[in-house]
């Protein structure tokens, strides 16, 4: 998976499944955009974007989240819950704003 991480006032942190970057995610009224300008970072292990996510919570960090991989890791972080998980077309992705 990708993860970047995007300084700014609140760091920004986004991550998503390798094999998703760079598509657009259409349903109705709603667009999932995984822009390489955005969520191309350092490829990590789930192990290591758990540990990032763990400690950039500590840090008040909001999280942009796409792709099956990456918010499993996410679940497993405890940054979010089932509950904040939605789809389109079938791919997760979760925000986290703190």
């Amino acid at each position: 998976m990708y993860l970047n991480i995007i300084k700014t006032y609140r760091d920004v942190i986004a991550i998503c499944d390798a094999e998703l970057l760079g598509k657009v995610f259409e349903q109705g009224d709603f667009q999932l955009d995984v822009k390489e300008s955005f969520f191309k970072g350092d490829i990590v292990s789930e192990e290591k974007a758990i540990k990032i996510m763990q400690d950039m919570i500590q840090e008040d960090a909001t999280f942009n989240i796409i792709g099956e991989k990456s918010v499993s890791a996410a679940l497993k972080s405890g940054i979010i819950s089932e509950e904040v998980i939605k789809k389109i077309q079938g791919i997760p992705f979760a925000l986290k704003l703190l």
